[in-house]
């Protein structure tokens, strides 16, 4: 599903305006909840020594691959509603993107 969909889009570009992006630090999404416009680029940063994915837990967008530290993955939400995601290899880490 593309962004002309009305689907979140993957973008290979991972670069976020301030207040779009989500760091993945100590086994955590912070922040753990992010309100967007419909549109935006929310990229997510893994700043922790593991690996992780981000996945959504209603399969509304396609999984990131594997981030190793310093690696990002960025989706464009085109559609309004809420999103919410997990890592898969630690399912306890979760998250929640609000579009409007």
């Amino acid at each position: 599903m593309g962004a002309g969909h009305g689907a979140p889009a993957t973008t290979p570009m991972p670069n976020a305006a301030p207040g779009n992006a989500v760091e993945i630090r100590n086994f955590a999404f912070v922040p753990a909840r992010l309100t967007v416009v419909a549109g935006t680029r929310v990229v997510w940063t893994n700043r922790d020594d593991e690996a992780h994915l981000v996945a959504s837990t209603s399969g509304a967008f396609k999984a990131s691959p594997a981030l190793d530290t310093g690696d990002s993955f960025a989706m464009v939400f085109d559609k309004p509603g809420s999103y919410d995601y997990f890592c898969s290899i630690h399912p306890m880490m979760r998250g929640t993107v609000v579009v409007r």
